[in-house]
């Protein structure tokens, strides 16, 4: 008993390490049948391309049935669902985008076996052109917000560049040191999660920093304004309306003041103050951030403060690198995107008010490469093209010289000549 359970591991143990046969190229295949229509011995051509016999009499077989020595198409392993299973599978997903792929395959019987897997659901999903990937987050939208911002839509998309010129678009925002939004990533090897070097540690409240206002034009751009604490009626009166915004717009009297319907903007102290120092003001949706191209300006001053070499390490110096990088932004920057609000009402028009995919900008370094590879094509081609026409008059020179030298200049040279 004991010498048949050594027999039969040896047996298990030799066919776990027995290697399969490697592939004969095609090149190899055409080359063995080449030399055995050449008359050649079956051994002395395995000899040569240095394989088993066997390999070299299959394409022979296979190429007097089939033609050719290329493999038949194989059908593959069998799929554990049915065409109907996999028209359930995207249907359901259609109808509950955030179901998952596991509760699916828990709950959908196989061919072959009680439940498939989650895998097999994602790779249905995957060939329906149905990928699992992060939501986008956005305010929640009734339906009073849709048609507010649908009517502001039809009302102004009509607006020419000339008319979207003459509004000053203003915001505040909040700008904090640290950010932990699951975005990054890291790489570690195994059992290496907690180490130090692989674990990102920052503050749950982003390490602190202040409020920032600030307004842009296609032409213009007021300098920011820091917020200290709660920004309530009175501060945004007495700290940026009056010192900062109203002079502006008194000195540019053909611009109208565009601010969103936060409830300190909504106070009736603030209401009547731009109507007695003369100011228009545009009517503005709430909850409309897709439509006020300064949200898009809040983006890239982040992106260019992260992108230091030397980022910020305490609030102070996150203020200076925020004026710093507020003066940086060329003013075309900021024109592009105040010349997207006839792009941007279109498309609240088409989305009935609702959620819009807003226009994005390339980062200044990314923009600079583009223009750089267009130049560079288009000398490039010039060129070619200069380069192409001189070889072609040197050529028809140098043979009308040797025809004038042979003195057989006809009348289908020169007509070639003239050409």
């Amino acid at each position: 008993m004991k010498m048949k359970d050594t027999k039969e591991a040896v047996i298990l143990t030799l066919k776990n390490t027995k290697r399969k046969m490697p592939r004969v190229p095609a090149r190899l295949r055409e080359r063995a049948l080449s030399m055995l229509q050449g008359e050649m011995r079956t051994a002395v051509v395995a000899s040569a391309i240095n394989c088993n016999v066997r390999i070299v009499r299959r394409p022979r077989q296979r190429y007097r049935e089939t033609g050719r020595t290329a493999d038949c198409p194989r059908s593959g392993r069998p799929r554990v669902t049915t065409p109907a299973q996999d028209r359930y599978i995207r249907t359901s997903h259609l109808r509950d985008r955030y179901s998952m792929a596991t509760t699916t395959a828990r709950v959908t019987p196989g061919m072959h076996n009680p439940a498939i897997s989650a895998q097999a659901v994602r790779n249905r999903l995957r060939e329906a052109g149905l990928r699992a990937c992060r939501p986008v987050v956005r305010q929640v939208l009734t339906r009073h917000y849709r048609q507010q911002c649908h009517l502001l839509a039809q009302t102004h998309h009509r607006w020419t560049r000339q008319d979207w010129q003459k509004v000053l678009f203003t915001d505040d925002s909040w700008f904090c040191l640290t950010r932990g939004d699951g975005l990054i990533c890291v790489y570690h090897r195994r059992n290496e999660h907690y180490t130090e070097v692989c674990t990102l540690q920052w503050d749950r409240f982003g390490g602190g920093g202040p409020s920032w206002s600030g307004a842009v034009s296609q032409h213009h751009r007021t300098e920011l304004v820091v917020i200290a604490g709660n920004l309530n009626a009175v501060h945004y009166r007495e700290d940026i309306l009056l010192p900062h915004l109203v002079p502006f717009l008194q000195a540019h009297p053909d611009m109208t003041l565009q601010h969103d319907n936060a409830t300190s903007h909504n106070a009736h102290s603030v209401c009547d103050f731009p109507q007695d120092k003369n100011v228009l003001v545009l009517p503005w949706p709430a909850k409309s951030p897709d439509l006020n191209p300064i949200k898009h300006v809040w983006d890239l001053l982040d992106w260019r403060v992260r992108a230091r070499a030397i980022p910020p390490r305490n609030v102070q110096e996150l203020a200076g690198a925020l004026v710093e990088e507020w003066g940086n932004i060329s003013q075309q920057e900021l024109a592009n995107l105040v010349q997207s609000m006839r792009r941007r009402c279109t498309a609240i028009i088409n989305a009935a008010g609702g959620q819009i995919l807003t226009v994005t900008f390339d980062p200044p370094f990314v923009q600079g490469h583009i223009i750089q590879f267009l130049l560079v094509t288009c000398l490039w081609n010039l060129f070619s093209l200069c380069l192409s026409c001189c070889i072609l008059c040197s050529y028809k020179y140098l043979h009308m010289l040797s025809l004038l030298k042979i003195n057989t200049v006809d009348s289908e040279d020169v007509s070639f000549f003239l050409q």
